[in-house]
Formats: structure tokens, sequence, C-alpha cells
């Protein structure tokens, strides 16, 4: 077996823009690339395609005409298989079909020879059942690529259960070759990023479910804590037809495990045909150049107030000196109560508390609760709920104090973890439960995450942030309030906080 595969020839199988963005990746690497596709032209029709975009990139300065010359000579357009039978390496990018796969991959091996590595592109299809019936399924190996291909970093690396660990450190050592970022990657439903990506959508579609929240006001939460676009206008533009459809993928091969189970919200979109930007409506109206609602938070004058307590725990106290300097600077005395139970801002009977899962209601009478949230500049929206006892005086004492410490302060009926802190715990989660089942290790999923989906921070990243012990706090309050399985917590985490608490 070849163990670099950086001289092979390489066959790339499936001419649409996955497969021509492949194949231009492999030429720029300096590999001779043979492009083939089943309909008669579209190999050729690719090539075009991909010399028209490399030219406009020549125009715009970022390629030289040697290297626009040089990579669309290396690519060859060809009718069938057999025009193509000296590559080491072979990638498939056809339909996301197990039966077209396998049948592909059973008259690739009859051609090739026996140290051709045959990799797939699936984003979601085991790569152990598209080796089924192979005389040599330990050189069958998943080489997922992130759309467009030329310009996304990431590649998982998904070896299924008899791929040979020298096949798959082959095409991680290839990929960093090729300019990519690779993470190994078990062959498990979703691998990495489709899997622990569902809790960023499904949460939304759940506050939507529940009246909770308005959308656009979900998507300037998550915004403001670092992600570029928030969950419902991305599942406009990605497609509710295609964001459902993996959510019911991964549901099923999980065997219906209800962590996964897909929205009634979003299956009632995809009936009406609202699939987003492509049809002109989806949770947001795009007919005529609309754009999503702004979120706008009224400015309240902040009353009278002589003192106030900052309420911290020890590892709380440097992100909370900004809110010591902000309450003085508008002449408000503070003062520390260090290592409490809770976090926040606390005037006579109010409590101004940092989420920690439970609703407002469930702490007590003249209670406000806020999202989790990121020092960032500007002022960033941030969601908080009310005890069903609150005063009227008293909530907007607590809106007029968060807008004093530079937010824009939202409120949402009184559920469990708000917005932001319920959507990262639920990711945190389902990363730590990849990591326990061996899908991936931290780092990778971090990686995995940050250059497949554009996320501000991998979830590990957050977990460290925050602490474990806070996590699992939201994902019990969560799981108590609502009595299912969707919000149980990962073993690997409350080994995680029994470590903190019992290993010296």
């Amino acid at each position: 077996m070849n163990p670099f595969l950086t001289p092979a020839k390489v066959l790339v199988v499936g001419a649409g823009i996955m497969g021509a963005g492949i194949a231009q990746v492999a030429a720029q690497a300096g590999h001779s690339v043979y492009l083939m596709d089943a309909r008669e032209g579209a190999a050729r029709q690719a090539c075009t395609k991909l010399r028209e975009s490399l030219e406009a990139l020549l125009a715009k300065g970022k390629f030289t005409q040697t290297q626009v010359d040089d990579i669309l000579a290396r690519i060859q357009p060809v009718d069938s298989l057999v025009e193509a039978t000296g590559v080491g390496l072979v990638i498939e990018a056809i339909v996301e079909n197990l039966d077209a796969k396998r049948a592909l991959f059973a008259e690739l091996e009859a051609l090739l020879s026996a140290d051709c590595v045959l990799a797939s592109n699936t984003s979601s299809l085991s790569i152990t059942a598209i080796a089924k019936g192979l005389r040599m399924p330990e050189r069958v190996v998943g080489m997922h690529f992130f759309n467009p291909v030329p310009v996304m970093k990431l590649v998982e690396v998904v070896s299924g259960l008899q791929t040979a660990p020298g096949v798959a450190q082959a095409i991680f050592d290839l990929s960093k070759a090729w300019g990519k970022v690779p993470v190994h990657a078990r062959s498990t439903p979703g691998f990495i990023v489709n899997r622990i990506a569902r809790p960023f959508y499904a949460e939304a579609l759940a506050l939507m479910h529940e009246q909770t929240a308005r959308p656009e006001l979900i998507d300037a939460c998550m915004r403001a804590i670092g992600f570029r676009m928030g969950p419902c206008e991305l599942m406009d533009l990605i497609g509710h037809d295609t964001n459902f459809a993996v959510t019911q993928a991964v549901y099923a091969a999980n065997f219906f495990d209800k962590r996964y189970t897909p929205s009634l919200a979003q299956s009632a979109l995809v009936d009406g045909g609202m699939l987003g930007r492509k049809s002109g409506r989806g949770i947001y109206d795009y007919a005529a150049g609309s754009k999503p609602p702004l979120v706008e938070a009224p400015t309240l004058p902040l009353p009278a107030i002589a003192h106030l307590q900052l309420h911290t725990s020890a590892q709380d106290v440097q992100s909370l000196a900004d809110w010591q300097t902000r309450m003085q600077a508008v002449g408000i005395a503070v003062d520390l109560v260090a290592n409490s139970e809770w976090i926040g801002l606390q005037v006579g009977n109010l409590h101004i508390r940092q989420t920690d899962g439970r609703p407002a209601s469930a702490l007590s009478a003249q209670v406000v609760v806020y999202d989790w949230h990121v020092p960032q500049g500007g002022a960033p929206v941030l969601a908080f709920a009310a005890s069903s006892g609150a005063t009227t005086d008293n909530i907007a004492l607590a809106q007029a104090l968060l807008g004093a410490l530079g937010f824009a302060p939202q409120r949402i009926a009184d559920q469990p973890g708000l917005v932001a802190a319920r959507t990262l715990a639920m990711l945190i989660n389902e990363a730590a439960d990849a990591v326990q089942q061996g899908v991936c290790d931290p780092a990778g999923a971090d990686a995995a995450m940050k250059l497949g989906v554009n996320y501000p921070a991998g979830p590990f990243e957050w977990l460290a942030r925050w602490g474990a012990p806070a996590v699992v706090q939201v994902l019990e309050a969560l799981d108590t309030h609502y009595r299912g399985e969707r919000y149980r917590v990962s073993p690997w985490l409350r080994h995680t906080v029994w470590q903190a608490q019992h290993v010296a």
C-alpha cells in the first residue's frame, strides 16, 4: 500500500460541485487527475466551468496565468472508468445512495490495482456499509470535504470497522499535503460535524415550537456570542428540505434516539414548500428582497441606585471586573459577594442571575435570569426572562441595569436555559458523547466545528471557558423540565465533573 499517495494519479468520480472542487484541489497539489461522471458530457462541462472560475480568480489576482494553465492541464475528463486504471487513489463524489456507491466500488475493485485507495466523499453514509462485500474492504476510507472544496479547510478522514489504520493515516497525510486540515473520525451517523451541529438547529426549532422567542431574536442571541449566522437564517440558507433530511437520517441511523428527534415546526415548513431562500420563503420572507426583521432593544433610564451587590464565583471574578467598573462609572457603589452560589447582580430583593438552566420562576419571586454571553464590543443582544412573580418595576430595573452593562437586553418567555445557554450546553454535550464513543478526540471536535461550519469556538473550548459543572447544571435543569431523553447528560461530562471534584 502506498504510504503517502503524494505522487499518485487521482480519479474523481462525480463531476458535480463537490467532485469538480476535489479535482481542482488535487490538481493544484500537483496530481494528474481524471474526472469522470456517468452523465454524458458532465465531466467536460465541469472542466469548462472550472476554467471560467479560475479565470475569474486570475482576474482578481488570486492565481497567475501559469498556475491556471497548469491546474487545467492536469485535469483530464474521461468517459469511462477503464480510461483511468493507473490511478493510486479514487475519490467518489456521486449521489448520496448506498447501493450506488457499493456498485461503483465493486466495479472499481475489479479494474484497479490492489494498492489503490478507495475514498468516499459521503457526508452521512457508513464507510463500513460502503465497503461491505469488497475483497479488500480495508482500503476503503471516508474523505469528507466541505463545500466549497477549494475554500473550506476541513477534511473528515473517516474509518470504517475494516479500514486499515495505514490507509486512514495516508489519507490524513495527503489531506495535509493538499493544504487541508484533516481530522480522524470513526464511521458513525453524521461523523463529527453533521452530528455535533444538530443541537444548533434543534434548540432554535424547539424554542420556536414552544413560542419562547421570535426567530430573529434567537438568531441575534447566537450572533451575539460570535456565530456568523443564527440557526434560523442558516437553515433558510441551507434549505429546510436538506436540513430536515439530514436530521431524519441521523435520527433513523441512531435507532430513533430521542436526542435527534426531528422538529414538527420544520416538518411543517417542508410540507408547505417554505424551504428558505431558494423558495422565497422559509422561517423568514425573502420576497422582493425582504430581509429578516431587526431586533431593537429599548433604552430604559437607570433609576437612582446608591449601591448594589455583585455576586461572583471563584472563576468569574475576573470576567465580572468590567461590570464593577461600569457600575461605578454611573455612580453606583458595588459590594462584591465572592464565592456566591450564583452569578449576577442584587439590588434589594431583586436578583439578576446568570442562568443555571432553571426558569426564573423556579428560583424566587423577584428573580430575572439572563443568558450566557461573551465579552465583546458593541451592544450584544442578551436574552432575559423574569419570574412570574416579579414586579413590573423590578423587571424594568433589571433591563436598565443590563443595558448599563453594555447589553441590548431582550425579554423572552420564562423557559429553562434561555437561548445561548441551552444551545451551547447541548453542543458541548453532543461533542462529549462523540468523544465518549470514540468518534473523535476533543481537539478533532474543536477543529471540525470551527473549520467545517465556521463556529467561533469549538465545543471543548467553550467547555474550558464555562466549566463542566455549569454545563451539567444547565443540562440537568433542561432534563428535569422536559422529562425526556433529549437532554440526558453525557457520561463523559459527568466523569469530568467527578474528576474535578475528587482528583487532586
